[in-house]
């Protein structure tokens, strides 16, 4: 007798260094959605960053070493899914184009990207998930985040997916498609500039008189949760995943565990 487990699709879960290091929640959530949508979820121990800093600053040596191993690691699997429009952004769409000049990489690499794909849009767009099993009576609004809305086309499926959310009330953010200056390495070199965006997203964000802020990226999330809580906002900042899988019985990001 087939084990049903042996039918199921094999995906490999790209954690990302900000979930790693500082939302590791995030990395369960996912799971926990994968798991849901009938999936075996591996998360492979020789993961690395996607390369993308490295990317962004013009190291294409070193983003094409990153590459390499983040391929050697995941191509195997069925699909690869990404809990960032950013790092999936950067798996799907730029890997190939590193390897132009290389016939054997860019063919591993244009395969590999083939794998690859956002969360929730693979949740819906790629397993044909249209509810899910969690509660969370709250007022929140969504950002769209730059790299999944427009290198990914994730738009429409989070918000699909939210109102099946028991309770949840979704309020529009104004300007949600603008970015809230994060933008990697660009808060670093422009902090100016990028204080300037995330104070006008923070003000839009308060206007919307909702209680929690989601998105699909953590950078931009904790870039916007930084600046609100500066400005003595009292506004949640989560994951979407987070909300989608139930699991929001942990501390908003950047709020700690009450003792």
């Amino acid at each position: 007798m087939t084990d049903d487990t042996d039918q199921r699709p094999q995906v490999a879960l790209f954690v990302t260094c900000l979930v790693d290091l500082f939302r590791p929640s995030v990395g369960f959530a996912a799971i926990r959605l994968l798991e849901a949508a009938g999936c075996n979820v591996v998360v492979p121990k020789a993961q690395t960053c996607c390369g993308q800093p490295a990317f962004n600053s013009g190291d294409r040596k070193d983003t094409k070493a990153i590459a390499r191993q983040v391929i050697a690691a995941f191509e195997s699997f069925d699909y690869v899914v990404a809990p960032s429009g950013s790092c999936g952004g950067m798996l799907k769409h730029h890997y190939p184009s590193l390897f132009a000049d290389d016939p054997q990489w860019r063919e591993r690499a244009e395969a590999f990207s083939g794998k690859v794909h956002e969360l929730v849009s693979f949740l819906t767009d790629v397993r044909g998930v249209t509810q899910v099993d969690a509660s969370f009576p709250e007022t929140v609004t969504y950002h769209d985040s730059c790299a999944g809305l427009r290198e990914l086309g994730v738009h429409g499926q989070p918000r699909q997916l939210l109102e099946s959310v028991d309770g949840l009330n979704l309020v529009e953010l104004r300007d949600a498609n603008v970015c809230c200056g994060f933008g990697g390495t660009f808060c670093v070199k422009y902090p100016d500039i990028s204080n300037a965006m995330v104070g006008r997203k923070a003000d839009e964000i308060v206007a919307t008189g909702a209680n929690t802020l989601l998105a699909g990226d953590l950078g931009c999330l904790m870039n916007m949760a930084g600046k609100l809580q500066r400005e003595g906002k009292t506004i949640s900042v989560r994951h979407v995943a987070e909300v989608l899988s139930g699991m929001t019985d942990i501390p908003p990001i950047g709020e700690v565990p009450e003792t």
